[in-house]
């Protein structure tokens, strides 16, 4: 997951709002968002490499997402060591689980160093907690809207701004939500002036590639969009769109919704 923007306590219908891209590689295999056989509570896609998620609940209410912190100098130095745990098996370990969210993210933070970067987010659907091993910090997220990309929890990059801007918009309108138009926000494919991209260190041709809220490359792009909403009833809609590369760019896949009665 490269892209995650929430909006808590912010629309009255909705206590909170999940939108999400899962950029990756084309060639990493992946099952689409669907019930864990081994765990028959738990909602999400898989990442049949690793073994995880990037983003995923459970029938009770729990709630994780991970995106990745690019840091190329830390990349390869674990490159240069044996293979570690996917960081995707520490969503998927948080919701087949049931510690507390802060109380998962402490321990979690005596081992952090052993991952890449990453920010994870971990709670249910009254409150979400975020920590990345790139920051000493445990943080309970507070009412508003926020956004991660591949830094720490509301760095202003071109792409976090802009999707928290359109969220913040269709809040504000106060009206039921169609899915559809959270898909669209997550479907934005222009890309910010050179001068507004951060230099993360992996050159500018992959800054530029990077900087849109929708990727898209020949071998590396947006797998998938997923939007939560919570209704105020307790009842959770979750939906996701996967895509399938093209020459002449990605194309939608398949769009599946889950409905969840609080």
């Amino acid at each position: 997951m490269c892209l995650i923007a929430i909006a808590t306590q912010i629309h009255p219908r909705y206590p909170l709002i999940v939108a999400a891209n899962r950029d990756e590689f084309y060639q990493r295999p992946t099952s689409p968002v669907a019930y864990w056989p081994d765990h028959p509570n738990l909602l999400a896609g898989r990442d049949l490499q690793g073994g995880g998620t990037w983003l995923g609940m459970t029938t009770t209410g729990r709630i994780a997402a991970i995106t990745n912190f690019r840091d190329p100098a830390s990349i390869a130095a674990v490159a240069t060591s044996p293979p570690g745990r996917s960081r995707g098996l520490l969503v998927s370990d948080f919701l087949a689980g049931d510690q507390y969210p802060e109380t998962y993210l402490k321990n979690l933070k005596n081992v952090g160093t052993d991952h890449v970067g990453f920010n994870l987010v971990a709670g249910d659907i009254h409150q979400l907690w975020w920590y990345s091993n790139k920051s000493p910090d445990i943080v309970r997220i507070t009412p508003g809207i926020h956004a991660i990309s591949n830094h720490l929890l509301d760095t202003p990059w071109p792409k976090t701004r802009k999707v928290m801007s359109g969220l913040d918009k269709i809040c504000r309108q106060n009206n039921e939500i169609d899915v559809e138009t959270i898909f669209s926000l997550l479907a934005d494919t222009i890309r910010p002036p050179d001068a507004e991209l951060p230099d993360t260190g992996v050159g500018l041709e992959w800054e530029r590639m990077l900087s849109s809220v929708f990727v898209s490359s020949d071998i590396y792009g947006t797998r998938s969009s997923a939007v939560i909403l919570v209704h105020a009833s307790g009842h959770i809609t979750f939906a996701e769109r996967t895509f399938k590369p093209r020459a002449d760019g990605p194309v939608i896949d398949q769009t599946r919704s889950f409905e969840i009665n609080g």
